[in-house]
């Protein structure tokens, strides 16, 4: 069947000043495609090559390359689309209302979130999710993802892998994740949470 590689619905540069296009172009055109002919490789003629994406993550996750190649493919498919160069704020509806209820406000939701991702130790993400009907935040090392693992449905997900951020931001994740919160798409993220619940 073959996995492709996701367009983007915005420029490389469109992200400017938050994330920098030279980083968008690496990590998109190189890194993702790359866990895209990877995964492929890994799937060809197996049981897994006319799943779904979420299935082949799910059955192949004691497979190091479907694992991980897999959780790559995924994972970077989510962070594109849950940005957008009108970004930013917060959401609003039913989304609001679960942060709420879950958290006590956003910049609750906000700080608990960006602690997850800079406690993250090496490599890894970090997802807000729906987890047994309500939110919960959480994260994972390297490729791997709360869906896989059975643990819940991510909306939303950071990419703290230095890949993400290094050549803007250098060793300074917590600058990273701050810019990354005028990007986020409430829209999308509203959208994923509504198909979640």
């Amino acid at each position: 069947m073959g996995l492709e590689l996701p367009q983007l619905n915005y420029d490389y540069d469109a992200l400017e000043p938050y994330i920098d296009a030279e980083t968008m172009e690496l990590h998109h055109s190189k890194h993702h495609a790359a866990y895209t002919a990877k995964l492929n490789a890994a799937i060809d003629g197996t049981e897994f090559d006319n799943l779904t994406i979420e299935e082949i993550m799910v059955n192949g996750f004691e497979n190091a390359a479907v694992r991980n190649n897999g959780g790559g493919y995924w994972n970077h498919s989510l962070f594109w689309n849950t940005m957008s160069p009108n970004g930013g704020g917060e959401p609003t509806g039913t989304l609001a209302n679960a942060i709420m209820d879950k958290f006590g406000s956003f910049e609750g939701m906000k700080e608990e979130f960006s602690n997850a991702a800079m406690t993250r130790f090496g490599s890894g993400w970090a997802w807000l999710c729906v987890c047994a009907g309500e939110l919960c935040i959480c994260s994972t090392p390297n490729q791997d993802n709360p869906l896989m693992l059975g643990e819940g449905v991510p909306i939303l997900g950071l990419d703290v892998w230095e890949h993400a951020y290094y050549k803007k931001f250098g060793p300074a994740r917590s600058d990273y994740i701050e810019s990354w919160w005028n990007v986020v798409d409430w829209v999308r993220v509203s959208e994923n949470f509504e198909n979640a619940i």
